[in-house]
C-alpha cells in the first residue's frame, strides 16, 4: 500500500505550491477534486478540457516533481431531483471526459441520493425500517429501480468509452449506498467497474466495523481513505450516533471526524490494513483530513505519522 493526499484540506495553496507540500511530507500521489460538492481548488476542470497546453502544463507540473494523480474525486448528488442533480451530473460527465485526457483510470464519487417519488424537490434518505409506515418500499424501488440503477448504467458506460476502469464510490451517510450492502446491490445491478472508496470513518459513525466490512466487500475494493472518527463519551450513550449537528460543534456532537489514531488506536489500524492486504487490496490509501479539533498541519502530521506506522507495504 501507499500513501496518497486527498489535496481539498491544502486549498489555500496554489497548484504547484501545493505539490511541493504534499511532497514535503514524503508523498508522491494526489487525489484532486474535479467536481462535485467542492470548489476544485486545484483543477479547473473546464480548462483543462478546454486546452491541450493547459493540460500539458498540469501534467508537466506533476511530473517534475515524479507524483501522479491516484484519482480525481467528483462527489455529488447527480441523482437529486431537478436542476441540482442536473448540476451534478454535468460536473460528474465533465470529469470523466477531464480523466480520459489526462489518463486516470480511477474516479471516486458519491452514489447520489433521489427524491421520495417523480414530484419530490429534496433528496429523501430513508433509514428506518420499511415494514411502517408503509409508503417506504415504494420509496426504496423507486429511488433504486427508476432513478439511481438506470442513471448509473449510463455514467458506466459513459466511463467505459473514456477509458476509466474503477469508479470507486464512497458509502456515506445520506447517500443511497451508504454501506457495504447497498454498495454491492449497485455493483450487482450496474456491473464490476463500480467498487468502494472505502473510508472507514463514516463506518464508524454508523456503528458498523470496517474490518468486518473488508471481508464482505472482497474483489470490490477500489480505494481507500485513511480517515478516523471517534465517538465521544458521555455524548454517544444519551444521543445514540445519529446527530445532524454540523461538523464545526465538535463540542456537543455525538461523533467527530479526527486525525488517524485519535479515534481507533494505532493497533486497529494495523489490524484494518493487514485483513485488507490479506484481502487482496494493495493500493493507495488517501488520508483525507477533516478534523476540525486541531490545526490542518498538527492534523496532517499526526495522520501521516499514523500512517506510515501502520500501512501494510
Amino acid at each position: 500500500m501507499k500513501l496518497a493526499l486527498c489535496t481539498d484540506v491544502l486549498a489555500g495553496l496554489s497548484f504547484p505550491a501545493m505539490l511541493d507540500k504534499v511532497k514535503s511530507y514524503g508523498i508522491t500521489g494526489v487525489e484532486m477534486t474535479a467536481g462535485g460538492w467542492s470548489p476544485c481548488p486545484h483543477v479547473n476542470t473546464a480548462a483543462l478540457l478546454a486546452s491541450v497546453q493547459e493540460r500539458d502544463g498540469f501534467r508537466a507540473e506533476l511530473a517534475r516533481r515524479d507524483m501522479n494523480i491516484v484519482a480525481l474525486n467528483c462527489s455529488g448528488n447527480p441523482l437529486a431531483p431537478g436542476e441540482l442533480g442536473e448540476k451534478y451530473t454535468h460536473s460528474s460527465y465533465q470529469t470523466l471526459a477531464l480523466a480520459g485526457k489526462l489518463g486516470v483510470k480511477k474516479i471516486v464519487m458519491m452514489s447520489g441520493l433521489p427524491g421520495g417519488g417523480p414530484e419530490d424537490r429534496i433528496p429523501n434518505w430513508i433509514t428506518s425500517t420499511v415494514s411502517w409506515p408503509d409508503y417506504m418500499p415504494g420509496v426504496i424501488d423507486y429511488q433504486w429501480n427508476a432513478v439511481a440503477i438506470p442513471w448509473w448504467r449510463k455514467f458506466a458506460h459513459e466511463a467505459r468509452q473514456q477509458g476509466v476502469e474503477q469508479i470507486a464510490l464512497e458509502a456515506f451517510p445520506g447517500q443511497l449506498v451508504y454501506n457495504p450492502s447497498t454498495l454491492l446491490r449497485l455493483r450487482h445491478a450496474v456491473g464490476d467497474i463500480i467498487g468502494i472508496n472505502l473510508d472507514p470513518s463514516h463506518l464508524m459513525v454508523m456503528g458498523a466495523d470496517p474490518i468486518a466490512a473488508v471481508r464482505k466487500l472482497e474483489g470490490a475494493i477500489f480505494h481507500v481513505h485513511g480517515k478516523d472518527a471517534r465517538i465521544e463519551r458521555g455524548l454517544a450513550e444519551v444521543d445514540g450516533l445519529l446527530d445532524y449537528q454540523p461538523v464545526t460543534a465538535t463540542r456537543t456532537r455525538s461523533w467527530n471526524y479526527v486525525a488517524v489514531g485519535c479515534g481507533k488506536d494505532l493497533q486497529w489500524w494495523k489490524e484494518f490494513f493487514s485483513v485488507l492486504r490479506m484481502s487482496g487490496y494493495d493500493g493507495d490509501v488517501a488520508l483525507e483530513m477533516e478534523d476540525l479539533t486541531m490545526s490542518v498541519e498538527a492534523g496532517l502530521q499526526t495522520s501521516i505519522e499514523a500512517l506510515n506506522a501502520t500501512l501494510s507495504r
